[in-house]
């Protein structure tokens, strides 16, 4: 089984290109379930000698412990991907969590910000710094081109085309996809280029950084987030907020406008339209707000008796 662990990580990094984050996931989750065959059977079963019956268990004893639907969803389907790896490299002949049933998990309403809160964001940042600068030019590229934060920081000099106005993306798998740039993003990004400083220490990876750290090195995930925290506690806006906030921001305000749903899909880089569907229901939302706030006969009152 440890074998075909470790098989199966290194297929999903080689083959299938996915990101640190997921194989960390991935092994902590066959982790989470070696430790319970140690526990419950004594040792780890061969992955051919492992039934259905078993990974059940293992599906009772993750509800015993009170995880979360979505903690539990997500270790079924690494269950059923590595035992799919297992059929194709011939350690079985059959997959045995092919039939176990997933648990129903419900998709909240992306949380966003209004077009005045990202106004008053987007003003936060001091323009006469040159940090500020950078910080502009990345909140405002979160937004009008409503990238995730890892793409944000992947972002190389030479991904940036200042003339056709768009930015090459790298997302998740490595996928690349290529993002328009407003005219308010692109007028940040060129005064941010005019006083970025590259380290004389920085590695030959960094160098073409596009966001860099005042110590003139990559800026990483965790820091976008910590300066977007300190720029809603200077606004006063919602402290709960992330950089994800501004892309989920970014779409809704794009079919608030009245785009359609496969462009924005195409926008977001989203391999299926159903991930993108979850953006109708809040314009629905916000559009049946507005409805029963404005209408005279609309509001939801009981009946005169």
């Amino acid at each position: 089984m440890l074998e075909l662990r470790n098989g199966f990580l290194n297929y999903l990094k080689v083959e299938r290109n996915s990101s640190p984050l997921t194989l960390k996931s991935y092994g902590e989750d066959l982790d989470s379930l070696f430790e319970y065959f140690k526990e419950r059977v004594g040792f780890l079963p061969a992955p051919a000698a492992v039934t259905i019956q078993q990974l059940r268990g293992y599906v009772a004893y993750l509800h015993e412990c009170q995880y979360a639907r979505t903690t539990i969803a997500r270790r079924l389907a690494c269950l059923r991907s590595l035992f799919k790896f297992a059929v194709r490299d011939g350690a079985c002949d059959s997959n045995p969590a092919k039939a176990l049933r997933t648990p129903r998990v419900g998709r909240k309403l992306p949380a966003f910000l209004s077009v005045e809160q990202l106004a008053t964001l987007l003003e936060a940042p001091p323009a006469n710094q040159p940090l500020g600068l950078r910080d502009r030019a990345m909140l405002e590229t979160l937004y009008t081109a409503g990238l995730r934060v890892s793409e944000l920081v992947g972002l190389n000099m030479s991904d940036w085309d200042e003339g056709q106005g768009v930015l090459k993306v790298r997302g998740k798998g490595r996928k690349e996809r290529i993002a328009p740039v407003g005219s308010f993003a692109a007028r940040a990004l060129a005064r941010w280029k005019e006083v970025r400083k590259v380290s004389e220490k920085a590695r030959p990876a960094e160098k073409d950084a596009f966001f860099l750290n005042k110590n003139g090195k990559r800026l990483t995930t965790r820091s976008v987030g910590r300066l977007l925290e300190k720029y809603l506690q200077l606004t006063g806006l919602d402290s709960a907020a992330t950089p994800h906030t501004l892309r989920h921001s970014f779409a809704t305000h794009l079919l608030d406008g009245g785009a359609d749903l496969r462009s924005v899909q195409e926008l977001l880089g989203h391999k299926s339209l159903t991930t993108t569907q979850i953006y109708t229901h809040v314009s629905t939302r916000r559009m049946r707000e507005t409805y029963e706030n404005a209408h005279p006969h609309a509001a939801r009152q009981r009946p005169v008796e």
